[in-house]
């Protein structure tokens, strides 16, 4: 299943008809979550509170936007709030292929944008709970996938299947990931380190049907290792509005919304 990321936020329910539970494998299931159809583009504000062992929290707000170009998803994010990281802009762009994602990230006190290389793919973004790794695209063969075992949780019957990185310097050795059975909507993602212990666990807690598409408003990533949270609400959100594409470049990160 692509690995959620902020404009992956957004999970779209399709039905999947004919197929007899007994006959998916751990990499079709995986396959039928990870392409699932999504609207031509999406425009929300999102809501990321940053929660410490304490109880302390900072909250920051955001404008996102998100298009799909066809063998190419582009997304935007703009910070709206608070004023040590207004103006800050982040973007990605996902390939229909197996190039990988190309990120980039507008500091406004350096007034330059800084492309992300593939080294800092495992560095944490802005003080989240989100790598730059999980705000892109996890390609389905870069891991292999496995059925292990079907069970309940939070009331809704889940795959659940283990997904192991075939590239041994990836910075999850593996993956545990909870899909709904009746509609291949992921339900909760465990990630290990690389000493297969577990990191952390990002559990979806709310999804709404918006313009006919089934989508993720409130989820959460907790790193259990470092006792920390970061919580994501969406608002606002329009599918399908016409969001031009020259609203994702380097220029528009640096001039802003």
């Amino acid at each position: 299943m692509k690995t959620l990321k902020f404009s992956l936020i957004v999970s779209i329910l399709a039905l999947s008809m004919g197929v007899n539970a007994q006959e998916l494998t751990g990499r079709e299931i995986v396959d039928k979550a990870y392409n699932l159809p999504t609207g031509d583009d999406i425009t929300s504000t999102l809501t990321m509170t940053l929660i410490n062992k304490s109880g302390q929290s900072r909250v920051r707000k955001i404008q996102q936007y998100t298009k799909d170009l066809g063998k190419i998803e582009k997304s935007i994010m703009f910070f709206l709030s608070p004023a040590d990281v207004k103006n800050t802009s982040f973007m990605n762009w996902t390939y229909d292929s197996d190039k990988s994602d190309d990120q980039w990230i507008y500091l406004p006190a350096l007034k330059k944008v800084k492309r992300i290389s593939s080294d800092s793919k495992s560095d944490y973004f802005m003080g989240s709970d989100f790598t730059y790794d999980d705000l892109g695209d996890r390609k389905l063969d870069a891991d292999t996938h496995k059925l292990l075992r079907e069970e309940s949780t939070n009331g809704q019957e889940c795959y659940v299947v283990e997904s192991v990185s075939i590239d041994e310097d990836y910075i999850y050795s593996k993956t545990i990931t909870w899909i709904n059975k009746a509609n291949f909507v992921g339900v909760k993602k465990e990630f290990y380190d690389e000493d297969e212990e577990l990191l952390k666990i990002l559990t979806i807690k709310e999804v709404k049907e918006i313009s006919g598409f089934w989508t993720i408003t409130h989820s959460e990533m907790e790193n259990v290792q470092k006792n920390h949270k970061t919580a994501i609400e969406l608002d606002n959100i329009k599918i399908n509005t016409g969001v031009p594409a020259s609203k994702f470049s380097e220029r528009m990160m640096m001039r802003g919304m």
